[in-house]
């Protein structure tokens, strides 16, 4: 499922119009991504939470050269989903 039909099966199970479904679901990701950079962590019960996790940097391997690189460090998303989701899909 991409955006746009993400869109429409919510405008269809909301009774909502498109054009105010794809605002809302862009608010949406605009303030996840707002507390995500800010390091909050966001809890949605029953769906699941979203965090920021940093990895530490790492010796990997260029598969072309066989020769060892340097991976930087960096702060990664985690998605955690939550016992009613992951029932769900069961």
């Amino acid at each position: 499922m991409n955006k746009q039909e993400l869109i429409s099966a919510m405008a269809a199970e909301a009774g909502l119009s498109k054009v105010d479904t794809t605002k809302a679901l862009n608010a949406f990701i605009a303030c996840v991504s707002k507390a995500l950079k800010a390091g909050d962590k966001i809890s949605l019960v029953g769906f699941g939470s979203f965090g920021v996790a940093e990895r530490a940097a790492r010796t990997g391997i260029n598969p072309a050269t066989k020769k060892p690189i340097k991976i930087a460090a960096k702060k990664v998303v985690k998605f955690k989903a939550g016992a009613e989701l992951s029932d769900s899909v069961k």
